[in-house]
Order: C-alpha cells, then sequence, then structure tokens
C-alpha cells in the first residue's frame, strides 16, 4: 500500500505543477494584455490623406485635456488607430503640416486615459453632455477597467496561499488557491463580455464609416485565453486537494482498522 501511496503522491504532484505553471501562463496573458493597447483595432483605407486634410487639429483634439468619446473615437476611425485599457492610439505622418506634401512615413502616438477619464460617465449621444447619462456603457466601461486588477489581485493571493501550503507540506489549502483561480476566471471573463458589450453599444452610436474596418486585436484574444487557463488550475488545484484529502482519510481509517 506504501508503493500506491508514493504513487498516488506523484500523481497529485503533477497535477499541482501543471496548475502552477498555467496559472503563471494566465497571469503573465493577463498582465501583457492590461498592458499593451491593442484590444481594438481601426483599419482605415487611406490615414494619410485623412490627417492630411485636418492639419494638425486631429492630433492636438486627439490629445486634448478636453478631448470628448466623439472627438477622439473619430480621430480612432480616420488615422487607424487601437484602444487598450489605459492607451488610445492613432497613426499620423511624422510631419503633418499644412504645408507640407502627404507623407508615406508614419509613426504611431498615444495618449493614456486618466483614472477620472475611466470613471467618467458615458452619455446617450457621445460628446453631447446634455443628452444625460448612458448608465450601461458607463459601467461597462468601469468594470473593464476594475475586473482584470481584480483578476491578478485574486491570482496573485492564491499563489501566497499555496506558497504557505508548500511551507506546511500540506495539499489542503490548495483548495483556496483554486477557489481564487476559479473566482479570477469569473473576474476574466467578466472583463472579456463587458468590453464586448462596451464596443458593440458604442459602434451603435457611432457606427464605422464605409472605409473604416474594426477588429478585436491581439491584447483582447489574451485576455480570452486566460480565462479558460484560469479555470483549468482552479479545477487541478481543488481536485488534488480534495482527492488526497479523501485518500489521506481512508488511510487512515485503515490503519485504525
Amino acid at each position: 500500500y506504501s508503493s500506491k501511496g508514493g504513487m498516488m503522491d506523484n500523481r497529485f504532484a503533477t497535477a499541482l505543477v501543471i496548475a502552477c505553471v498555467l496559472s503563471l501562463i494566465s497571469t503573465i496573458y493577463m498582465a501583457a494584455s492590461i498592458g499593451t493597447d491593442f484590444w481594438y483595432e481601426y483599419h482605415t483605407l487611406s490615414p494619410a490623406e485623412n490627417v492630411s486634410e485636418a492639419g494638425r487639429s486631429i492630433w492636438e483634439e486627439f490629445v486634448s485635456e478636453e478631448a470628448d468619446e466623439k472627438t477622439y473615437t473619430d480621430a480612432l476611425f480616420r488615422c487607424n488607430g487601437t484602444v487598450g485599457l489605459w492607451r488610445r492610439c492613432i497613426t499620423v505622418p511624422k510631419n503633418s503640416h499644412w504645408y507640407s506634401p502627404p507623407e508615406t512615413d508614419m509613426t504611431t502616438n498615444c495618449i493614456s486615459f486618466s483614472l477620472s477619464d475611466q470613471f467618467m460617465e458615458k452619455y446617450i449621444e457621445p460628446g453631447n453632455h446634455n443628452s444625460g447619462t448612458d448608465l450601461n456603457r458607463t459601467y461597462l466601461w468601469r468594470l473593464q477597467f476594475l475586473l482584470p486588477f481584480v483578476s491578478l489581485g485574486l491570482m496573485c493571493f492564491g499563489a501566497l496561499i499555496g506558497l504557505c501550503a508548500c511551507a506546511c507540506r500540506s495539499l489542503y489549502p490548495a483548495i483556496a488557491t483554486g477557489v481564487l483561480h476559479f473566482l479570477a476566471g469569473l473576474c476574466t471573463l467578466g472583463l472579456v463580455g463587458c468590453y464586448v458589450a462596451g464596443i458593440e453599444l458604442l459602434h451603435k452610436k457611432l457606427p464605422l464609416p464605409d472605409d473604416v474596418r474594426g477588429e478585436f486585436g491581439w491584447s483582447f484574444c489574451l485576455a480570452c485565453v486566460s480565462a479558460p487557463l484560469q479555470f483549468m488550475a482552479a479545477a487541478l488545484f481543488i481536485w488534488a486537494a480534495r482527492t488526497n484529502r479523501k485518500e489521506f482519510t481512508l488511510l487512515k481509517a485503515y490503519r485504525v482498522a
């Protein structure tokens, strides 16, 4: 029976190693998705011509502290824009003075969303402050900002509990690690859902021009992949802890008998 017990221990150890690897990968993916600017991408047929027509006004309005949602969204449409959770970017010619000919040498410039921008109200008609608050889009935007940090925090706390479990040489605390990873997966799934819903609602208010194509970017895909990895890690942590405790209880009963 001792050899069988040793085999079981190896099985649990393998499950925990796989769960830790999945947890690490999902954490890296989530951190990368938060820190990059390619959640949604707009592809414009002729961004250089669009910018040269309006001179530097597009960029100046885009970076202005007073730029509202409609202003910067129109710039994103016209200038091959990309949007992340923290920043928005457009692609413009390096020299866009009105007296200069259109250039093919392009550069990407970005501006960060301030903390107040993240919690700012969204309006029923973007750019029109008198149209009233759009509660759906307002809370979807706030949730997509908060949920990834909650997800990362839960995974880090779960990792801390896992280290304590290793120090105590017990698998049972791994149940808590699994539960925290499951909750993190729910937060990541909620983040993805909120972002998709927010983009769809925005495009109903501000439809894409005929010469602009929009698509979800690779930063968004990283978050989508992170969620199932968190769920798989959670399942392995919980399975290893519960099964090991059950077999330990049976072993004690056998020895007593």
